[in-house]
Order: structure tokens, then C-alpha cells, then sequence
């Protein structure tokens, strides 16, 4: 497997030549994108471009047609999205994914639902509940009565529950007001300081870029432009066209 130059040779997740698509036709043709432990990459570009479609296929919803997906330096190309998640990669899609008629705990602990030991849950669930406070604070409280920043802390932290090592997460700030997409963001800090990858998909490209370690423009399928996220933010192809001019 060929690797993207600029993401060095430490990479926990690596993307090669994948090209997929759906029934009206291909949407990615040969994208490449590598991200390393406790690194934060988002993926910005206009509706349509293939953000979601790559994670779809990274997460096993969608099987390319061609090229490859490692992780840990395992061929996971056709593996089922279960056995993903039993390697470590847990994917967060943009719907809001909570049991509104269920406790926050209740919600947590559905993050599980592949383990049997029940002591172990129960020891997940507090480390993870160390990690995102409103799970503690707001337990017994049915999911539906937190507000949208919140109920999506809540489900980063019921990714948790299976410990993944990569994290897809698709437009985690859609539909929030400011200070609900302050928590997200800064939620997806704490994850990356806590070792985890963070593969992010976001709309706001400046919020996106602003708390991400590594950026990658993805234009009709393909990775156009990769660099630092601060980096990118200063350059004039990304301002022009994705952050409302220079």
C-alpha cells in the first residue's frame, strides 16, 4: 500500500486508491488519506464532494470497488463493519443516534452491546463518564430533555464504550447553535488528548480546521489539498471557497 506522504510512517488508519460509489455511479475516484494515533484530521469540501461516502466506506457500510483500507497495518477493505468495530473504529453518523425515551446512562451503556460482562460495561461506562461530566450530571435524566450539544456528548461518549482507537464522526456540529458546537469541538479535544484518532467531517470549515491537527480538501472525489489545519485556514484556495473569503 502506497502511503500519503505528508502524514509520515506512523499512521494508524491508511486510505489508498479507494474509489466507491452507489448505484447512479462512482463518487470517490482514488482517494488517499492516512491519520495517526491521537491526531484530529478533518475532511472539508462542497456538498457532494465524497466526505461522508469516505467514512461510510472506512466504517464497512459501503465496500469499494477498488483500493485499500488498513488499519494498524491490517487489510480491512472487506471486513464486516462489526469486525471494524471490534478493532476499534467507531463511527458517529450526523443523525442524532439517542433513545430519547432513555436515561443518559441507559444510552451509555448501550455503547456496548457486543460485550456480555456486565462488570466490564460498568467500568467502561465510568471512565468514560470521567471523560464527558454530563454523563455523571445528567444519568438519570431522559436523553430527549438535553439540549443538541449535549445529547452529542453524550453519544462521543457512548462511541467510547468500546474503547475504538479511531473515531469517525460525520458533521458532529450540524444543526447547533454556537455554544452547543463549543462543546463538541471541545469534546472532540478531549478525545484526541486521550490517544484517540479523530477522522472529522464538518460543514464549518473554519470551526473544523481551527481544533484539527491535519486538513484535507476533498473535491469531486478526490483529496485536492492536504496541510496543517492552521495551515489551511490562512490558505487563500480554502478562504476563497469554503470560509466566506479571505
Amino acid at each position: 500500500m502506497s502511503r500519503d506522504p505528508g502524514w509520515g510512517e506512523a499512521a494508524l488508519l491508511e486510505v489508498a486508491g479507494i474509489i466507491a460509489g452507489y448505484d447512479a455511479g462512482d463518487v470517490l475516484h482514488g482517494v488517499d488519506l492516512s491519520v495517526a494515533a491521537g491526531e484530529v484530521v478533518c475532511l472539508i469540501g462542497p456538498n457532494g464532494a465524497g466526505k461522508s461516502t469516505l467514512l461510510a466506506a472506512i466504517s464497512g457500510l459501503l465496500r469499494p470497488r477498488r483500493g485499500e483500507i488498513a488499519f494498524d497495518a491490517v487489510v480491512i477493505t472487506n471486513s464486516s463493519p462489526r469486525r471494524r468495530l471490534e478493532l476499534g473504529i467507531a463511527y458517529v453518523r450526523q443523525e442524532r443516534g439517542l433513545f430519547p425515551g432513555l436515561t443518559v446512562w441507559e444510552n451509555l451503556v448501550m455503547g456496548a452491546y457486543i460485550l456480555r460482562d456486565r462488570a466490564e460495561i460498568r467500568r467502561r461506562a465510568e471512565r468514560v463518564a470521567d471523560l464527558f461530566p454530563i454523563v455523571w450530571r445528567r444519568r438519570d435524566d431522559h436523553a430527549g430533555a438535553l439540549s443538541g450539544g449535549q445529547q452529542k456528548e453524550v453519544e462521543l461518549a457512548r462511541a467510547l464504550m468500546l474503547d475504538p482507537r479511531l473515531i469517525l464522526l460525520d458533521e458532529p456540529s450540524n444543526g447547533l447553535e454556537p455554544r452547543a458546537r463549543r462543546l463538541v469541538f471541545d469534546a472532540v479535544t478531549r478525545l484526541a488528548a486521550d490517544g484517540r484518532a479523530v477522522l472529522l467531517v464538518e460543514q464549518d470549515a473554519r470551526c473544523g480546521l481551527t481544533v484539527a491537527d491535519r486538513g484535507a480538501l476533498l473535491q469531486a472525489g478526490t483529496v485536492r489539498l492536504t496541510g496543517a489545519g492552521h495551515d489551511l485556514l490562512k490558505d487563500e484556495r480554502v478562504a476563497t471557497h469554503y470560509l466566506g473569503g479571505a
